[in-house]
């Protein structure tokens, strides 16, 4: 089932974007213009994520999540704090507020994408449970040790390609975008070349003994970004 994600933000041109972007995301998107209308949602029908614009008529997203973490029925669902301020103390308040993250308009779609991915990932939502085990064409990939045992072979990864073989097998069937892959994997403030993403994706390769002209696994999407397509 895809996650269900509630976005708050008054102006309509932005509301609709999001809408129209995260849904092309396979997220289950509900907007509202007013955070009253929202929380009354929220407490019916709560979403697995919430994205709050900060300055909002009536309540404001500040104090809306702040609302919503008081309650132990909303306390846990994860919310992103989206504003056209960018100072540091904009971005202390919300996250003392209880905001999980804080991403500051101008911004893109790529970016909001990858740290809503991110958030799921670290709260245990996106793709398959963090406690449980993915298994998928020859590979079975202990989540609680990190192992990742092909054809009963164990296979040794490091981190990063362990990070990005997950990450790509979440997706599977769809093209992530290399913008996406770096800033999940190495965060977005990461200063490297791209190639760095190619490295890893070519050792992973040749550790799953891959083809990069025939794959078995990995895809490249050239000029884009790359796809899982084991069955």
């Amino acid at each position: 089932m895809n996650k269900k994600i509630y976005i708050i933000e008054d102006d309509d041109n932005i509301r609709e974007m999001l809408k129209i972007a995260l849904t092309s995301l396979t997220y289950e998107v509900t907007a509202f213009d007013n955070a009253e209308d929202a929380l009354a949602t929220i407490y019916t029908t709560p979403p697995d994520m919430i994205i709050f614009d900060i300055m909002l008529p009536g309540m404001n997203g500040l104090d809306a999540t702040k609302e919503l973490r008081s309650s132990s029925q909303t306390q846990k669902i994860p919310i992103v704090m989206l504003t056209a301020k960018d100072t540091e103390l904009d971005k202390v308040t919300g996250l003392d507020c209880g905001a999980d993250d804080y991403i500051a308009k101008p911004f893109s779609i790529m970016e909001l994408g990858a740290r809503i991915r991110s958030l799921f990932r670290r709260t245990g939502q996106e793709g398959s449970p963090s406690s449980e085990d993915i298994k998928i064409s020859d590979l079975h990939i202990n989540n609680n040790t990190r192992e990742v045992v092909q054809s009963s072979k164990p296979i040794d990864l490091t981190f990063k390609e362990y990070e990005l073989l997950c990450m790509l097998i979440r997706e599977h069937g769809r093209i992530v975008p290399r913008e996406e892959l770096i800033s999940a994997i190495w965060g977005f403030d990461f200063l490297g070349e791209s190639r760095t993403l190619d490295m890893h994706i070519r050792t992973l390769r040749q550790k799953l003994g891959d083809d990069a002209d025939h794959p078995k696994y990995i895809k490249t999407v050239r000029n884009v970004g790359y796809r899982f397509i084991g069955e």
